[in-house]
């Protein structure tokens, strides 16, 4: 069971919005998960009803529309999604794209842009990675050359999330010939450029019900306002993100942690051999008091994290430490409650499987768990 009351992080605001989500979610989202798995997309039906429940962007101001409120409610819809066993892409709309706009959008990108999001009209996209470029960015490709006043921008991106369903896409690209980091820039680019171009919905080991797309960008023109904030500045305003994100990261992972983890409990409660209950056998019990304990230290972090966070003192190296520890502590409860099942846990039709496959990319995206103890290390 999702631990809620009593968090730390937490108070009985949170609890009344978490009831909210709940109910939001067994309602639009459970009894659709399964199709949205065979489809390889969520369908925006769900978005305008999260939008419509206030579920979307919530830290956003409200003089676009938003609650105005902090990063733990974006945390509490982060813990009940990932729960549920769905991957669809609202964290990346309400943690990562929201907060790129609020940070460093025009006034004018705000007031197009951010109700929409808010109401689930507009699903956003960020476009980091390339074919031969992934954790190190400065070795990107995609260029946005001015022409006048307009960008006409170039090169593709691959493994983006939202990249079927998005109205528009920041993008990461070259605006200097040069190396340094004052030759990135963040574009905003529409989906209805003439020039830009979705490809195929990649075909993921897991994740399924996330739309993760190969983009394209062919002479696209853009104008100069599409700028998100000074050109040149790419890669500070990346890195300044780059807390939350992770910290986005360990929070759905620390969740999809605990459902494993009360998958197993209730399947080696309800399964018998040798005429009892496999809980029964010292090996299970001592297994899962073994996880038991990992997943109480971890939920202590995760609150820790998300409180520090909310006061502004989270570290990138401290919310690098969370998205390693969360993501690793993941791949191992989901093995080990997966092992619990045997034989049933290799079959696609219980949530262990899904929950097994869908741990493994949270060691990678978002940077890996090598690049992780890398800006660890560089703190010490």
């Amino acid at each position: 069971m999702m631990p809620s009351s009593g968090r730390l992080a937490y108070g009985e605001s949170h609890d009344l919005f978490r009831e909210q989500v709940r109910r939001l979610f067994e309602r639009e989202l459970v009894p659709h998960l399964d199709r949205h798995e065979r489809e390889g997309i969520v369908d925006r039906a769900f978005w305008k009803a999260a939008g419509e429940a206030g579920l979307l962007c919530p830290t956003v101001p409200e003089a676009y529309g938003g609650l105005g409120l902090d990063f733990s409610y974006n945390a509490v819809v982060d813990e009940e999604l990932a729960y549920t066993g769905s991957s669809a892409g609202l964290s990346l709309q309400s943690d990562i794209v929201a907060d790129y706009i609020v940070h460093y959008g025009s006034e004018e990108q705000k007031q197009k842009l951010l109700p929409g999001m808010i109401s689930g009209d507009i699903i956003g996209a960020i476009a980091m990675t390339e074919p031969g470029a992934g954790s190190d960015l400065r070795g990107i490709r995609a260029t946005a050359q001015r022409d006048g006043d307009h960008y006409v921008v170039n090169g593709s991106k691959t493994y983006i999330t939202n990249g079927q369903n998005a109205d528009f896409v920041i993008v990461v690209v070259k605006t200097d010939a040069g190396t340094g980091s004052a030759s990135t820039s963040l574009v905003i680019v529409e989906a209805d450029r003439e020039g830009f171009a979705r490809g195929r919905n990649l075909d993921k080991i897991g994740q399924h019900s996330a739309d993760t797309s190969e983009l394209f960008f062919n002479e696209v023109r853009i104008p100069i306002g599409n700028c998100l904030g000074e050109e040149g500045k790419g890669l500070a305003y990346l890195m300044t993100q780059l807390p939350q994100e992770r910290l986005s990261i360990a929070v759905s992972a620390m969740a999809c942690t605990q459902r494993a983890f009360d998958e197993a409990i209730n399947f080696t409660k309800d399964r018998k051999a040798f005429g009892k209950p496999i809980f029964e056998f010292q090996n299970s019990r001592f297994t899962l008091a073994a996880l038991a304990a990992k997943i109480q230290v971890g939920w202590a972090h995760l609150d820790w994290a998300i409180a520090r966070h909310v006061a502004g003192n989270l570290t990138t190296a401290e919310a690098s430490a969370a998205k390693l520890f969360h993501s690793e502590l993941l791949g191992e409860v989901a093995d080990q409650a997966l092992q619990l099942h045997g034989g049933a846990g290799y079959m696609n039709e219980y949530m262990i499987a899904r929950l097994w496959r869908d741990a493994r990319v949270t060691r990678i995206y978002g940077g890996t768990s090598e690049i992780m103890k890398e800006v660890i290390a560089r703190s010490l």
